[in-house]
């Protein structure tokens, strides 16, 4: 199975990096979707959509979930698609690519340019110490790009019915409690490890392993009910995510 990684495009390759390998030693053929110069999140979705025709499921992490319903949509509603601590869209309808008040919050970080600064600029240290390792933190600052802010301006209209679709959840902590009480609703199958919004940087392996548990959950359509995986320290997320 080929399994395409959809990635934040506040967040650079290296962030992403850790959970493909992982994933490829779980037995699966993971490739690393190209995030780079975002002009819009429609612009993002057509590139996505041509590297996800060679793809047989889609997993996407945080600002990527907003659009992983429309690569979905426009390749194959089938497609089974894996959603890592990400936003959502609506169920109908259109949004932006950021809630109102952070959309505002950012609004105030970008430059006279309209360029946002780097997503590891956006937070105090503490908090971001709590989310990326230690071991990591050179390599996600270095690759971390400068998205517009017409980026998160740009809006897209989520597809008919994409709920009813082969889709499940993993959270990594409580920051995406609204989208998992929304993924649960929508009888998807959900999982929550306790970790920060990088887990997978933490633990690629245990986060390789439960999303190959869920891409079998939605082959099979034995979809069960939210659990915890244990044994895992909990971290402080992240107020507000990519």
């Amino acid at each position: 199975m080929t399994v395409l990684l959809l990635p934040s495009p506040f967040l650079g390759p290296s962030a992403s990096r850790p959970l493909v390998e992982a994933l490829r030693r779980a037995g699966r053929d993971a490739v690393l979707a190209d995030a780079s110069d975002p002009g819009s999140g429609t612009e993002l979705v057509a590139r996505w959509a041509g590297a996800a025709c060679r793809a047989d499921a889609l997993v996407a992490h945080s600002n990527a979930g907003y659009l992983a319903p429309l690569v979905q949509a426009a390749v194959d509603p089938g497609h089974p698609l894996v959603l890592v601590d990400a936003a959502l869209p609506p169920a109908r309808g259109t949004t932006r690519l950021a809630p109102d008040g952070f959309r505002d919050h950012l609004a105030g970080l970008a430059d006279d340019d309209g360029l946002l600064p780097p997503w590891t600029r956006w937070w105090d240290e503490a908090d971001l110490a709590a989310v990326v390792p230690a071991e990591h933190r050179a390599a996600v600052e270095a690759d971390c790009p400068r998205v517009p802010l017409a980026y998160v301006d740009s809006s897209v209209t989520a597809p008919a019915e994409w709920t009813d679709g082969p889709s499940a959840y993993l959270a990594y902590g409580d920051t995406y409690a609204d989208e998992v009480a929304a993924a649960t609703s929508y009888g998807w199958p959900v999982a929550r490890l306790d970790g920060g919004h990088l887990h997978h940087l933490v633990d690629p392996e245990t986060v390789a392993a439960e999303i190959v548990r869920l891409l079998g959950s939605l082959e099979d359509r034995s979809w069960g009910p939210a659990r915890v995986v244990p044994g895992h320290d909990r971290e402080d997320d992240l107020h507000s995510t990519p």
